[in-house]
């Protein structure tokens, strides 16, 4: 069954199905697009994504490597031979795995580069290695990124294929008192003018515009803005939250400190 992840606030929204056979890997890729503007509807089967497309007009494909009913390169084969057009993102559960076996209905010379199939050579009857972001390239993906991949490079791929195919967007931008944060050119202006923020800083200072009046833990931070695969000391946090605070000038007042916890955005001091 298909559920709506809803965006909040007023930015622009950009219609989403991301297909897949689960999504126990992609509740932070889902929760950013949501967070961003994105509406998402997510599927398991090949055919209540067609049924979706049929029915209403959608600004990007997300494909898994798998679905429930076919798998994902299957799917992308059947999908390119009915829409040319609509953007694909292909979501790898790894960023170098190779093909297994050769799935059902393709051939080597669709998936191998021109030139590189199974033709003569002492290798002509053993089959070469073929990576699934080749393949998914090979067959009409506009972009393969894995769920080991870092999310807000993720995120800015996702934004760059769909600027690539569609019209002019204006800006995702997000607004608390004098603080702007600019998601499509990755700018933060305070007052009107804008600071120097490294990627972390921003990730930081969007998280806390995210979840004002809520104490965030350093676990719960270094799991939005370092990632699952980090395994760093927690004090990192207050390294960036320093630095960060130290570019803020006045507006620093909004990020406190939570004692023995983790910081909060308290929006409402004048």
């Amino acid at each position: 069954m298909a559920r709506l992840f809803q965006p909040h606030g007023d930015l622009v929204k950009i219609n989403v199905i991301f297909a897949a056979k689960d999504f126990s890997r992609a509740s932070l890729i889902l929760e950013m697009l949501n967070r961003q503007g994105y509406s998402v509807m997510t599927a398991h089967r090949s055919r209540e994504v067609m049924g979706m497309l049929a029915e209403k007009s959608f600004d990007l494909v997300i494909i898994g490597q798998n679905l429930s009913d076919e798998e994902g390169l299957v799917f992308l084969k059947n999908l390119r031979a009915k829409n040319k057009n609509i953007p694909v993102v292909a979501m790898l559960e790894s960023p170098d795995a190779c093909l297994e076996h050769m799935p059902s209905g393709l051939t080597l010379e669709s998936l191998a580069p021109h030139g590189h199939g199974a033709h003569g050579g002492h290798n002509a009857h053993q089959a070469p290695k073929i990576s699934y972001k080749l393949a998914f390239f090979q067959l009409g993906a506009d972009e393969c990124l894995s769920y080991s991949q870092d999310l807000h490079e993720s995120m800015a791929r996702i934004r760059a294929v769909v600027r690539r195919t569609a019209s002019v967007q204006p800006d995702e931008v997000i607004k608390l008192n004098e603080i702007e944060i600019n998601m499509s050119s990755y700018t933060v202006r305070i007052l009107g003018r804008e600071i120097t923020v490294t990627a972390k800083e921003f990730d930081l200072l969007y998280v806390f515009l995210s979840s004002p009046n809520r104490v965030l833990s350093r676990p719960y931070l270094i799991e939005r803005v370092w990632g699952y695969n980090y395994f760093g000391s927690p004090r990192t946090v207050d390294v960036h939250v320093r630095r960060l605070r130290s570019k803020m000038g006045k507006a620093a007042k909004y990020v406190h400190t939570v004692p023995c916890v983790g910081y909060k955005l308290v929006p409402n001091i004048k």
